[in-house]
């Protein structure tokens, strides 16, 4: 199968097909990244705040919020250009694992791999299942789970 890189711009439902790869480009955690994020959603909890805390923590420094990695991870999937434009809607998060934390300073990417496609005319277009592994800068896997995107079809 075929491996496209992040220059590629709108990929219509009819040319994604199981197996295909799709590899973002990179972004570093940042402590801006961790603060916003708390005052986005709240989640003020001291694995991600406060560093003395965390000193003392299994991780011995803050940690970044799984959430805003998994939204981050979204943002690298869409900044891929395969969705520019013919995306129709994000449709679930099919299943999704936090496998090792995410420190200030990590630069993660993500790696896309289309598991599924399935036609659904009445939308005009169909469901995509991609199956994502998020790395770090070390190509280890810090969360992963598939997603099913609604993809347009291709205007004749």
């Amino acid at each position: 199968m075929s491996t496209i890189l992040a220059s590629k711009r709108g990929m219509y439902f009819e040319q994604f097909e199981p197996g295909q790869k799709i590899i973002s480009a990179g972004r570093t955690i940042t402590e801006s990244d961790i603060v916003a994020f708390a005052g986005l959603s709240g989640d003020y909890n001291q694995m991600h705040v406060d560093a003395e805390y965390c000193k003392e923590t299994p991780f011995g420094q803050r940690v970044a919020h799984g959430l805003l990695g998994l939204s981050i991870a979204s943002g690298l999937a869409v900044g891929t250009g395969v969705l520019e434009g013919t995306v129709i809607a994000f449709r679930e998060i099919n299943e999704w694992k936090f496998v090792k934390p995410v420190y200030i300073g990590d630069t993660i990417h993500v790696e896309m791999e289309v598991k599924e496609t399935k036609e659904i005319r009445r939308l005009g277009g169909g469901s995509v299942v991609i199956e994502l592994d998020v790395k770090n800068q070390r190509g280890d896997t810090v969360m992963k789970g598939t997603w099913t995107t609604l993809i347009s079809s291709k205007k004749e």
